[in-house]
């Protein structure tokens, strides 16, 4: 539920459909850390995130050396250096699958546009995010994110991202794509979660080339997969009542423990008690670190 690394679930999936990724320990010497990265062949600008991590904390996008050497410094924990995709268009696909049948179903499936301000060629960064509905409630952040780059006349058209998190505690809007939920869209999720014949259930985020491209299986890539964990996120923005925000939360979680179950029943013993409970302790504990550092 809490805690899972990322490179546990990347083990997990297959590689062509995932941007270069490598793993770094905080404790490495810096030269080594250059090292490495010139031996995977990772170009500037690209990603970094914590292993362990959840909600856009500590994610950044790294343009040179110098910004590479200051995350690296800063970082507690190992984190990972991660190709940054270019693809335009950004979308989360829920899906689950009972281990006893071969078709699954894909439950929700977003468009995510992440935080940005386009400018006018008049206003200055600071007060396009002032201005934005979403940015102005986390000017505080803002600043501390771009407070650089505030002073910045934007130009006419061009868009500033203010975060390339696609997470909804990060600013990011969703759209409901339900109506685009088909049997294409499902084969292709199918062939992909049975590729180590134990993913079951979660959430992927995905980058594309478009929709159509997503359904035909080519032109996209997968940023992460989030397991049980992962939250059914197309209850947010897209005009869902309370009641059935619930309703869509208590229908994953019923197939979940349905999923759960017949995972034991062949096999795969529960955690006791304890060992759970020590286990989500130490990761709340691990999150809580990690929000003093960002």
């Amino acid at each position: 539920m809490e805690g899972e690394g990322k490179k546990e679930m990347y083990d997990q999936l297959p590689h062509d459909l995932m941007p270069l990724t490598i793993y770094i320990r905080h404790t490495t010497e810096f030269n080594q850390v250059l090292r490495k990265i010139e031996l995977s062949g990772l170009q500037y600008p690209f990603i970094v995130k914590p292993d362990v991590g959840m909600k856009g904390i500590l994610f950044r996008v790294i343009e040179n050396e110098n910004e590479l050497q200051q995350y690296h410094a800063r970082m507690p924990v190992e984190y990972i250096a991660q190709e940054k995709v270019n693809y335009p268009v950004e979308v989360s696909v829920f899906y689950y699958r009972y281990p006893w049948r071969q078709k699954g179903r894909v439950s929700g499936f977003i468009n995510k546009e992440l935080l940005s301000v386009v400018g006018d060629g008049k206003r200055n960064l600071k007060q396009l995010a002032e201005e934005h509905p979403r940015a102005k409630f986390r000017l505080e952040e803002m600043e501390h994110r771009h407070g650089k780059s505030y002073e910045r006349i934007i130009p006419k058209g061009e868009k500033y991202f203010l975060s390339y998190a696609g997470n909804h505690n990060r600013g990011a809007q969703f759209t409901n794509l339900h109506k685009e939920i088909d049997k294409n869209l499902l084969s292709v999720f199918d062939e992909i979660s049975q590729f180590n014949k134990s993913f079951f259930y979660g959430r992927y985020d995905i980058k594309t080339n478009s929709i159509d491209d997503l359904k035909k299986g080519i032109n996209f890539s997968i940023l992460e997969f989030n397991g049980a964990g992962a939250e059914p996120n197309h209850i947010y923005d897209c005009g869902m009542s309370l009641r059935a925000a619930y309703a869509t939360i208590l229908q994953h979680w019923k197939a979940l423990y349905k999923i759960s179950r017949y995972n034991n029943k062949n096999g795969h013993e529960y955690w006791p008690y304890k060992k759970g409970w020590d286990y989500l302790k130490e990761a709340r504990k691990h999150f809580k670190m990690l929000k003093k550092f960002d």
